[in-house]
């Protein structure tokens, strides 16, 4: 069978299904662990490992821990990304999810700064850089598993399931540091209940290891395996023969990233700190914007296969420029009901270009370099975006006094990533293995468009 057919033929639902549900499963528990701690970083660790500064303070130097793990990402990213192009996606799935377990896990079991003082935050900061690496390779690994293994008709609806892990893994850090605030109380809840969700990640990442062994490799690599013509060095090959779309995927990300993290984080420190209203009414917000993109992510990757992926990025990025000014005029009421409209829009909007992103990037590389390629990219942009989105927020609000400020920063990213979703291709339509062919070759991609089953190869 050539590889063209390969693209071509549409995998049995039943083992599609397998690989989305264990992709989606599999990073809903990485991003549980990573938001868990982002979460805990606005709500409780300014007092436990910072408690000598003042509150906006040691919450800003809480975020710096915060942003540790973004900045681990990309060398999570090349390193796993190397080994996804060289052995499979499927080996490296596994170690990166036992990677962000035993880190979170650690984590719960961490002494404060009250008992080892400034040992305390190193350690943090340590754990979170593991945290860090596992996320960096997840990503690219999740995203191919389901779009080399799918309908290519369908890519955009296959890869955009992992990014469903997104908001469930919101969901589940934000609702059970609810649940556990709710049952403990403040004194307890600081004391010892903020713990219970970092240990609970122990036990859910048995389970998602279970799942994700029981499938099978992607077909697109399992071809590429078979002819032996993978990468020698897969990021020295990307970094050669693909900068441009590195590039481009980096700024595609830059203002999805930061907005996300405006959106679903930093309104927890700009309702609690800034407005000293009630945490739950940030949380619940929250959790409920998130149930809202379970829906809508999948929407838009479906959408993106009918129309492209460039129409619907752009609205998305569009859309979430403007909202970043009503999103803060509706925080600045102090109602709930008006709270969760700036939050629930604001993640409809973001799943907008959520949704698309993970086909649209990964369609910028062959498969040789795709998981390099992908994850670089991807991870890159978390640097310079969702690391430090909540810090400059935090550091614009505490100098200027006023969200107007933080709006514009987020309309100054999402223009960045509108510029390089106009400079790119569309990716919808295009058969990946002409790159694959054109990699082999070493020539230069010229994608043609994916041609229907029916017609002759």
């Amino acid at each position: 069978m050539s590889a063209a057919s390969v693209e071509r033929a549409a995998p049995q639902p039943s083992s599609v299904r397998r690989v989305v549900i264990a992709s989606l499963v599999g990073t809903s528990l990485e991003w549980y662990d990573f938001f868990i701690y982002g979460t805990a970083a606005a709500l409780v660790f300014n007092q436990l490992f910072f408690p000598s500064f003042e509150p906006l303070v040691g919450t800003l130097l809480a975020f710096t821990t915060y942003a540790v793990g973004f900045i681990a990402r990309p060398l999570g990213g090349i390193v796993f990304g190397h080994y996804g192009d060289k052995v499979g996606r499927k080996n490296v799935l596994v170690a990166t999810l036992l990677l962000m377990g035993v880190a979170t896990f650690a984590i719960g079991l961490m002494p404060t700064y009250a008992a080892i003082g400034v040992w305390a935050p190193v350690l943090l900061v340590a754990l979170r850089f593991l945290q860090g690496l596992g996320l960096g390779g997840e990503w690219g690994g999740a995203v191919l598993m389901t779009l080399e293994s799918g309908d290519p008709r369908k890519r955009g609806l296959n890869a955009s399931w992992p990014q469903v892990g997104v908001p469930i893994g919101l969901l589940l850090a934000n609702g059970v540091l609810s649940l556990m605030g709710g049952v403990t109380g403040d004194g307890a809840f600081l004391s010892w209940g903020w713990c219970v969700p970092f240990l609970l990640s122990g036990l859910l990442v048995l389970v998602g290891l279970w799942i994700r062994l029981s499938v099978a490799e992607s077909p697109l690599f399992q071809e590429v395996e078979t002819k032996q013509v993978k990468a020698k060095a897969p990021i020295v090959d990307v970094l050669r023969r693909y900068p441009r779309q590195v590039l481009l995927a980096v700024g595609a990300r830059l203002g999805v990233d930061v907005a996300f993290y405006l959106f679903v984080l930093f309104i927890t420190t700009y309702v609690v700190t800034y407005l000293e209203l009630p945490p739950s009414y940030a949380l619940n917000a929250v959790l409920i914007a998130a149930a809202c993109q379970v829906a809508f992510i999948p929407y838009f990757g479906s959408l993106s296969d009918r129309i492209g992926r460039r129409p619907v990025y752009l609205a998305g990025a569009i859309g979430a420029a403007i909202w970043s000014f009503a999103f803060f005029a509706l925080l600045d009421t102090g109602s709930f009901p008006l709270i969760v409209v700036a939050a629930v829009v604001a993640l409809v909007l973001h799943a907008a270009m959520y949704g698309p992103q993970a086909s649209f990037i990964a369609e910028m590389f062959p498969t040789q370099v795709r998981y390099s390629g992908a994850s670089m990219g991807y991870q890159l942009a978390g640097v310079v975006g969702g690391a430090l989105a909540p810090i400059v927020a935090t550091a614009l609000l505490s100098s200027y006094d006023s969200s107007v400020v933080v709006s514009l920063y987020a309309v100054v990213v999402l223009a960045v990533t509108v510029l390089c979703v106009l400079i790119a291709k569309e990716t919808a339509r295009t058969d990946l293995t002409v790159g694959d062919a054109a990699f082999r070759a070493g020539v230069e991609d010229r994608s043609t468009p994916v041609r229907d089953g029916s017609e002759p190869c």
